[in-house]
């Protein structure tokens, strides 16, 4: 039944019944498709098609597995996003999802589980100092020693946390989903926006793992805590005090624009984390902070020197290729999961990627 699907990706156009009906050039009235969202009804194949390009859906969206259903969304800004915007996100991640959720079941690949890490939760009781720790125990808990992380994104695709590149709203830069399928593993979620530069994604990645892994009493911000915890595992502090010291009277932007190729952040997270280590005082990262400002690097769309390249996770295009490949499936199926024309995947199988387009941290 397409009921709730259809009606969510109704919202989040902000149609009415009435405005649905009249795209579809009246095909069917606002009644019948009210009935079609209560599943009192289904549309014929044609309705079903009209409607999905009416809504700026596919149709295997609308007719998708019934049994996956989004189960909570958690954004990690405080600004309120509209009805219409959530509704919009969470349609884009559960088609997005099916897809890949559906090579996988082609390949008879189970799923990868949440990789949860063995000393988690980790509690932030009355100390941010806790969320620091938490940092530095995940990467013990992952073998992940203090380099710089390479790729956020497919660090967390191999811990089992599925992350996804979406346009979303400049109130917020990313969201957790947790997506409870019926008889099967919940999948955990990170939805990252796709239009911001590398720095702030992988930043992003790290803030939201933080809410997936943290403890955080309620005498404790949440979101402040899992700041923290994405700058100390981003920029372990005994890496950051041996590239830099541990007082810093004053750092120059030659400096820290170093330190963001090492590792892979912004430079005002950078700045940030130094004040929190007390490498530098508070008064030290305000005067950072305007000079910033007058560069124009603490304003959309946040374009800061030297910018990063996105980050990146090949893992459902890799498994995609692979399933043609063997046959598996066909070359339109192939252009259906990662909705692209035939033509153009073609190319992407004969085109080797270019050594421009990888993200490289730490060198």
């Amino acid at each position: 039944m397409i009921g709730k699907r259809l009606k969510l990706a109704r919202s989040a156009t902000g149609m009415s019944l009435r405005e649905l009906s009249d795209r579809i050039d009246n095909r069917v009235t606002a009644q019948a498709i009210g009935k079609y969202e209560r599943d009192e009804s289904m549309p014929s194949s044609g309705v079903l098609i009209a409607l999905a390009d009416a809504l700026h859906v596919s149709v295997s969206y609308l007719a998708g597995d019934p049994s996956m259903s989004l189960l909570s969304v958690d954004f990690r800004s405080k600004r309120v996003s509209t009805k219409r915007e959530e509704d919009r996100l969470s349609a884009m991640v559960l088609s997005t999802l099916e897809r890949y959720l559906t090579i996988e079941e082609i390949l008879g690949l189970s799923s990868v589980n949440w990789d949860k890490p063995r000393s988690a939760p980790y509690p932030v009781t009355c100390d941010l100092l806790e969320a620091d720790r938490a940092a530095i125990s995940l990467r013990q808990d992952w073998g992940l020693g203090l380099n710089p992380v390479p790729n956020m994104a497919e660090l967390m695709e191999d811990r089992g946390v599925k992350v996804l590149f979406l346009p979303m709203s400049e109130a917020f830069d990313g969201l957790t989903a947790h997506v409870h399928r019926e008889d099967l593993p919940d999948v955990h979620v990170v939805v990252v926006d796709c239009d911001t530069g590398g720095e702030r994604q992988r930043f992003t990645i790290a803030h939201e793992i933080g809410h997936l892994v943290l403890d955080v009493s309620e005498s404790v911000d949440e979101e402040k805590a899992a700041y923290r915890f994405a700058g100390a595992f981003l920029m372990p502090e005994e890496v950051l005090w041996k590239e830099i010291g541990r007082h810093r009277s004053a750092i120059g932007l030659a400096e820290l624009l170093r330190l963001k190729r090492m590792f892979g952040v912004s430079v005002q997270a950078i700045t940030y984390r130094c004040k929190d280590l007390g490498i530098i005082s508070a008064a030290l990262m305000g005067r950072m902070f305007d000079r910033f400002e007058e560069l124009g690097w603490r304003s959309p769309p946040y374009r800061e020197a030297f910018p990063m390249a996105g980050e990146s996770s090949g893992r459902f295009e890799r498994l995609c290729f692979r399933a043609l490949a063997e046959g598996a499936i066909s070359e339109s199926k192939a252009s259906e999961l990662l909705e692209i024309p035939v033509h153009d995947l073609n190319l992407m199988m004969e085109t080797p990627p270019s050594e421009l387009d990888v993200v490289k941290v730490g060198v």
